[in-house]
């Protein structure tokens, strides 16, 4: 595992104090005061606040897009296409509360990589659509209206940075397969 630069430390304090204050309340200020240092010594490590939410958001996207890319070419039912994404979720959420609090919280304030983060979440989520209107057809899923159904899975999925880190002894498998019996054995054929 490689050592965190200096630069990763502040991304991570940087997630922190987003989550806590919203992107838009957090100042260098804070940011220094936080990691401890003057506020233009950090310009020696990043460029801007708008630099921290560019890496801190864009990096989830992408790891939910990569993700999603490895499950739609499985040659897995959508049931199980659909069970991935709930691991999916909870794995990345599991290893990035913060990070997950920004991308939810904070994409609008993004600049030049909106259009960017935007094509990203859309193939993510046309991608989900798929999967469940192909479950549809194949008869793996309940004949309903395949937003409605993604629209409720990614309402719960998209908040579990709300609820984990209130859990101390938390097993990721075991949350995973709870939430794939709640979200996915109501919609299953």
């Amino acid at each position: 595992m490689k050592k965190a630069t200096r630069k990763d430390e502040i991304i991570k304090t940087a997630a922190q104090l987003f989550k806590e204050k919203g992107y838009s309340a957090v100042t260098m200020r804070d940011l220094a005061s936080a990691m401890g240092m003057k506020a233009a010594s950090l310009y020696n490590h990043i460029s801007s606040k708008q630099e921290l939410l560019k890496v801190i958001i864009i990096a989830v996207a992408e790891d939910f897009t990569n993700g999603m890319r490895s499950i739609i070419t499985s040659e897995a039912s959508n049931i199980s296409k659909l069970k991935k994404v709930v691991e999916l979720h909870v794995q990345i959420t599991s290893n990035n509360t913060n990070g997950i609090a920004s991308l939810n919280n904070d994409w609008m304030h993004l600049e030049d990589q909106l259009d960017y983060y935007l094509k990203l979440r859309n193939e993510y989520e046309a991608n989900f659509l798929n999967i469940i209107e192909d479950g549809i057809s194949k008869k793996e899923i309940k004949t309903s209206n395949p937003e409605i159904i993604m629209f409720s899975m990614l309402s719960t999925l998209r908040s579990l940075y709300l609820w984990i880190p209130k859990k101390e002894a938390l097993n990721s498998k075991d949350l995973a397969k709870s939430l794939s019996e709640v979200l996915i054995d109501g919609i299953n054929n």
